[in-house]
């Protein structure tokens, strides 16, 4: 191994970093413990972090003590949660991704205009969950991929509406819309899908790094869609590519062979898990060269809620 590139776009998102930031002016401003519903963004590294500062992490609201402060995910949640928070009298610090709120706004609107709704996702993830949780059973049909596209039975009597999860593969999605469009060519819906900035930013920087590189490196959780897309997509272009927690899971038979690696990172990694990995190869390989190949500069930023605001 000769050389090392890091992708950039790589690493946290705004709804990732703001997320995190509500959990920590939180601490800030309320004192521990502090609740919070599930992950608050698929990183252990993150969360166990967040742990040591008192934070409480919990699988569901009835875990929380009545009147105590209760954090929803950058996920979203459905709306059964709100209901119920409400009656627990819980105080709800909200740090849903704006972009995946987003998706819960067009979905109602869908609805309130009479359409059925087509979720394109993966059934089981946080984000799909609180998406189908916005509206009545049976007002959204989810699918995952072009076969479920072409099989999918909806409503004859309804307009139709597509909405998507906001991590998918960029390419698999623009498949899967073709594939409705195809089969409905009256539906509607955003023409590249609701995926969010940094899901197409950083799958463009990975796909502009395959091009140099004999082997990929992406630092992610496994329960993490986005960093999984990633890897996926080094796979799709012939290169062999894992998907690491950290610098613990490198196996360094992997490196036999291979000249320079490109190494990113999904939207809920923190860059200290990438730097760990640079610093590990560049101790094993003496006269590591290191670059960084920029696709773009991010600067999106999201508000924390006002509660929070200085």
């Amino acid at each position: 191994m000769k050389k090392l590139i890091l992708a950039t776009p790589r690493g946290f998102c705004a709804g990732v970093d703001r997320a995190i930031h509500v959990v920590e002016k939180a601490v800030e401003k309320f004192g521990t413990p502090i609740y919070v519903r599930h992950e608050i963004v698929h990183n252990k590294f993150v969360v166990e972090t967040l742990k040591s500062k008192g934070v409480v992490f919990v699988d569901e609201l009835n875990q929380v003590p009545e009147g105590s402060v209760v954090i929803f995910s950058a996920h979203g949640v459905a709306e059964s949660i709100y209901e119920e928070a409400e009656s627990r009298h819980l105080k709800v610090l909200d740090a849903s991704c704006p972009l995946v709120l987003k998706v819960h706004f067009s979905a109602k609107r869908h609805f309130n205009a009479g359409r059925h709704i087509i979720l394109i996702g993966h059934a089981g993830h946080a984000e799909v969950i609180g998406t189908l949780g916005q509206l009545p059973e049976g007002a959204i049909t989810l699918i995952r991929n072009e076969a479920d596209a072409e099989m999918v039975q909806v409503p004859e009597d309804k307009e139709l509406a597509y909405i998507t999860q906001t991590t998918l593969s960029v390419a698999e999605t623009r498949k899967i819309i073709d594939a409705l469009k195809k089969r409905f060519p009256h539906i509607i819906g955003p023409e590249a899908g609701d995926l969010c900035y940094a899901t197409g930013n950083r799958q463009a920087a990975v796909l502009e790094l395959c091009s140099k590189v004999d082997m990929l490196l992406v630092v992610g959780a496994k329960n993490s869609s986005n960093s999984s897309r990633l890897m996926e997509l080094g796979l799709e272009q012939g290169l062999p590519s894992h998907l690491i927690a950290d610098v613990n899971d490198l196996d360094m038979s992997w490196f036999n062979g291979v000249e320079t690696v490109g190494l990113s990172s999904g939207a809920s990694a923190p860059e200290v898990l990438v730097q760990g990995v640079v610093d590990f190869l560049k101790a094993k390989v003496k006269g590591l060269q290191v670059e960084n190949l920029v696709k773009l500069v991010e600067n999106t930023k999201f508000n924390l809620p006002k509660t929070l605001q200085d």
